[in-house]
């Protein structure tokens, strides 16, 4: 006899999953701005267009109908580790 699969529950321990490994990628900016402030400038246009993308995300999850706040919450530090990577490297 096999066990039968919640795929909800699955589905959302993938959610938080993803939302923690997507906080770590925007996370991941900090030894950049770091080489930033340090002089080692890095290109500037990459973290823009993420923390726009993550803008609209964060925008999208937070007011559509049934609000999704694992995919705010994965998209939030984006924003702000985005703007801050991509204003030292100006």
């Amino acid at each position: 006899m096999t066990k039968s699969v919640d795929w909800n529950k699955f589905i959302k321990y993938v959610s938080w999953v993803a939302t923690v490994l997507a906080v770590l990628m925007y996370v991941s900016y900090i030894p950049q701005i770091q080489a930033n402030l340090a002089g080692h400038k890095g290109e500037p246009l990459q973290p823009l267009v993420a923390a726009m993308n993550c803008t609209l995300w964060v925008f999208y999850a937070l007011f559509k109908e049934h609000r999704d706040y694992a995919v705010a919450a994965a998209n939030l530090p984006g924003i702000f580790f985005g703007i801050v990577a991509f204003a030292t490297a100006i």
